[in-house]
């Protein structure tokens, strides 16, 4: 039996919400500022399915994922259909001259994990990693409003 684990955390980006948009909805460029994701790749028959490849020290793990919900400039909503156990969303507010990034995620802690670390524990270090991929995604959005 598994243990969930859920975490939410924003950001708030002084970037159009059109623009905020299309950088987090191109999938496969996540690795650019989620520092766990090693790559995710979209069958090109396949659209609405993901595969993804999370890699920290010498944990891999691998998962492939569904969208299941896509309202442009609101939100993304998946879950994972094998692998890793994982589902969520991103929500996205329009601010009119910036944007609020709202993960929420939530996964099972595999067995051998869970009874080598304290959930709470990894709890907080999923949480400050992606609390940082935020930080990360911002200054990349901001970099590419830029130019």
């Amino acid at each position: 039996m598994s243990d969930w684990l859920e975490h939410t955390v924003q950001v708030e980006v002084e970037a159009p919400i059109d623009l905020v948009w299309s950088l987090w909805s191109d999938l496969e460029q996540m690795p650019r500022w989620m520092k766990w994701i090693d790559s995710v790749k979209i069958p090109p028959d396949n659209p609405d399915i993901s595969l993804w490849k999370l890699k920290t020290g010498s944990l891999e793990f691998t998962w492939k994922s569904r969208i299941l919900k896509v309202i442009p400039n609101q939100i993304i909503q998946w879950e994972s259909i094998d692998g890793l156990p994982n589902q969520g969303a991103i929500r996205f507010y329009d601010r009119h001259n910036s944007s609020i990034v709202k993960m929420t995620i939530s996964y099972a802690i595999p067995g051998i994990i869970g009874k080598i670390m304290d959930n709470l524990f990894l709890g907080r270090v999923v949480e400050s990693t992606i609390q940082a991929d935020l930080e990360r995604f911002k200054e990349y959005a901001l970099n590419v409003k830029a130019n």
